[in-house]
């Protein structure tokens, strides 16, 4: 079992910052893939960002890409998502998820945080 709590979250002007933490807990936690997925009112669940147990691999979606990085510190047992040059359309609620393997698909992953509210004004 592995228990997620994310934090971080906030309301921001468009081109601000912010970084959102994902604390782990619970037995393979440091060996699980990680991923941040966010969900907009009036939409689906999407995948923004994975990352391997290790690191070595990074996954973004094209609407990110350039503008947030995931990492992690397996010492810690917390993955990040440094969000930067944000816009309103960023706005949504974000989860983080651990699974077997860096996947782009919800489904993939076995444990879900709580999640955190991003709002990006205009």
């Amino acid at each position: 079992q592995v228990q997620l709590v994310e934090s971080g979250g906030g309301t921001v002007q468009a081109g601000g910052s912010l970084r959102l933490s994902c604390a782990a807990s619970g037995r393979a936690c440091s060996s699980a893939a990680m991923g941040w997925f966010r969900q907009a009112p009036g939409k689906e669940r999407e995948f923004v960002a994975a990352i391997s147990w290790s690191g070595g691999r990074l996954y973004y979606t094209d609407s990110v890409k350039g503008r947030f990085t995931i990492s992690r510190d397996n010492a810690k047992n917390t993955v990040y998502l440094q969000m930067n040059t944000l816009k309103p359309e960023d706005t949504a609620v974000y989860y983080c998820a651990a699974g077997g393997i860096a996947a782009t698909i919800a489904g993939d992953y076995h444990y879900w945080g709580q999640g955190t509210q991003v709002t990006v004004s205009s």
